[in-house]
């Protein structure tokens, strides 16, 4: 019988996303998620719990229902359902009301909404992100806040844009390429940042399998030359005392979660 996880919110959901999936991997089970941002009318909300119910009434089970609401009215409504509910936020207000002597008041999308001084430095690092992109200048390195580098496909472009968009946070990203290998050194540019430097490697099993499905067949996604420039490109980093992770059996986020750790990078999220 299947399992079903709504994750439910008169905003955008995202935090009852992320409890919701945090909280469920942790169970071997293969469950199917249904996220419904920005349910704010009484009608869209009633429409929801239905969905609910049918879901219940088609698989045999109890549908897990994470929420954020604002208005006390849809909270009644969805906990009326026929599933097993979560007020993510409800643990946590109740401590801190308590704690504090302080009743919160909620407002409507102040979550996620507009901070302007975060949200500027987000999409000021994004327009960095892109411009600083696979090595196309390394003019404004003085302006990073951190450089990632590795080999063709290693990760080194998602992580960029995910810091940037995430966390605020200015990565440039340089890449590594087949001509270097034969003397594989940092560049002027790059000995000048040289404390902003962060390195990826990744196994060369996977590196070819990621290549192959851009260049099929191809010298460029050979496991031969993927053993080649990862073996030189690791040696590189050991000679210059450069730190680095190998991003195989890693998500995006976890990349760059090492990284800002590793780096000791602020954060402008909120």
């Amino acid at each position: 019988m299947s399992h079903t996880a709504f994750y439910i919110s008169d905003g955008t959901a995202i935090t009852a996303e992320v409890i919701g999936h945090a909280t469920l991997s942790q169970y071997p089970i293969e469950i199917e998620h249904i996220t419904s941002p920005f349910i704010e009318t009484e009608a869209q909300a009633l429409h929801l719990c239905d969905q609910i119910n049918i879901r219940y009434k088609t698989t045999g089970n109890r549908p897990f229902v994470f929420f954020t609401f604002v208005e006390k009215a849809f909270k009644r409504l969805i906990k009326q359902t026929d599933s097993i509910c979560f007020d993510v936020l409800s643990p946590f207000t109740k401590e801190i009301t308590q704690v504090l002597n302080i009743e919160p008041t909620p407002k409507l999308h102040r979550t996620h909404s507009i901070h302007e001084e975060s949200y500027d430095h987000r999409i000021g690092a994004m327009n960095y992100a892109l411009a600083n992109d696979d090595g196309q200048t390394t003019q404004h390195y003085d302006d990073a806040d951190v450089i990632l580098v590795g080999v063709s496909r290693s990760g080194k472009t998602p992580t960029s844009l995910y810091l940037a968009l995430q966390y605020g946070i200015k990565a440039a990203n340089y890449p590594f390429i087949e001509d270097d290998m034969d003397d594989l050194k940092l560049s002027n540019d790059l000995k000048q940042n040289k404390k902003k430097i962060f390195g990826l490697t990744i196994e060369p099993a996977r590196l070819a399998a990621i290549r192959h499905e851009r260049y099929a067949n191809s010298k460029y996604a050979s496991i031969r030359q993927c053993r080649m420039e990862l073996r030189e490109v690791e040696r590189m980093y050991k000679k210059n005392k450069i730190p680095y992770i190998n991003t195989t059996h890693f998500s995006v986020e976890e990349i760059s979660a090492k990284v800002i750790s590793e780096m000791g990078l602020e954060r402008h999220k909120y």
